[in-house]
């Protein structure tokens, strides 16, 4: 991804959105499929055959779980011109590749947080987040009404629905990646993505929560959720096992690719290696806000500050290419973020966050 982020406005039922993102959107689709099906081999061993297998089972589960989900994949697949399992194997890439992540002793990064309203400039909720991904994947930003609400959300192209954002009923969301010895890919429950655009659609800050604790789970991860008309915000750790909370700090909140309650859910994290970065970027942020907030009202210009920090380079809050992988297995991070929940405007920058400018973008169109 490079400067300014495709924002694609589209209207319709569930397949009529997948449609028009896969018509839109074919060229950036290609290149991901191409991507992902490299780093499925090169990264955790995975063949084609292997990967088209474990997608026909991933999207008859989702089938059976949330069919508007399916039906935005199978549009997907019809608008852009793809094979349906290829664009099941891009939507399923959190649960292969995490489960993978588990097996072969790898790891990623993204460091997000939440700022509650007694310590912003505006008093509104704002949540922020530097996600930290292959750096050659290709994303946009969707548009759509959904159950009567606007929401608009970053996603990968050929993902449907999205996965860091927010909606007109005040809700926001940022995610964090997370492993434990339990995720299995094709483990019971509801998938990172549908759970992640669920959130993204709910109306209010319990329904927002209760998307996340509802349901079993195959992989781990953290969604960090916050509402404009309450004031609040939250850590949502999910687990096979089930689901602990994690609440703001004299009003801010902060988390990275580790467990806060791993004792809680039952789990051990299989990847001591990458403990000291999570780590890390964890103490770094949260020292770095509370410091903003030392000194007054924290604006989104002072988030973006703290977001470009790189105690701990290169694998800092902002994140660049590490000289120990492969230039081809490499990591940074590819998208900041920072939300105003209340406004409710966005504004983000492509690649590391010290390289480039923050644009601005509003839920609905000038």
């Amino acid at each position: 991804m490079t400067g300014v982020l495709p924002i694609l406005t589209i209207g319709g039922d569930p397949h009529a959105i997948g449609y028009g993102h896969g018509q839109r959107a074919q060229v950036a689709i290609e290149r991901n499929l191409a991507l992902y099906f490299r780093r499925y081999r090169d990264e955790i061993g995975l063949g084609r055959d292997e990967v088209l297998h474990r997608a026909r089972a991933w999207l008859e589960r989702v089938k059976e779980l949330d069919p508007p989900y399916a039906a935005m994949v199978e549009g997907l697949a019809e608008g852009s011109g793809f094979p349906l399992l290829s664009l099941a194997a891009l939507n399923a890439r959190y649960e292969f590749l995490y489960a993978g992540f588990v097996s072969q002793g790898l790891a990623t990064a993204c460091t997000a947080c939440g700022l509650l309203p007694e310590r912003t400039q505006g008093g509104r909720v704002l949540l922020a987040t530097n996600w930290d991904w292959f750096p050659e994947v290709e994303g946009l930003w969707l548009r759509v009404t959904w159950d009567g609400l606007t929401v608009l959300a970053f996603t990968e192209a050929g993902i449907a629905g999205g996965k860091i954002g927010f909606n007109s009923a005040g809700i926001g969301l940022v995610v964090n990646g997370l492993v434990s010895h339990l995720d299995r890919w094709d483990g019971d429950g509801i998938p990172f993505h549908v759970r992640a655009w669920r959130i993204l659609c709910s109306p209010s800050f319990k329904r927002a929560i209760a998307a996340v604790e509802e349901g079993g789970s195959p992989g781990s991860a953290n969604f960090l959720v916050g509402e404009a008309k309450s004031g609040n915000a939250v850590a949502l750790e999910r687990a096979p096992t089930g689901t602990a909370r994690v609440a703001p700090e004299a009003g801010i909140l902060v988390h990275a690719n580790h467990f806060l309650h791993p004792d809680q859910l039952g789990v051990r994290e299989p990847l001591p290696e990458e403990r000291r970065s999570t780590d890390l970027r964890q103490g770094r942020l949260a020292a770095r806000l509370a410091q903003a907030a030392a000194n007054g009202l924290i604006s989104m210009e002072r988030v973006q500050d703290a977001l470009r920090d790189h105690d701990g380079y290169p694998d800092s809050v902002c994140r660049h290419e590490s000289p120990l992988f492969p230039p081809d297995l490499n990591y940074r991070t590819v998208l900041s973020v920072v939300m105003d929940l209340g406004a409710p405007r966005l504004c983000y920058t492509v690649g590391p966050p010290c390289e480039g400018l923050y644009h601005d973008v509003h839920l609905l169109p000038s």
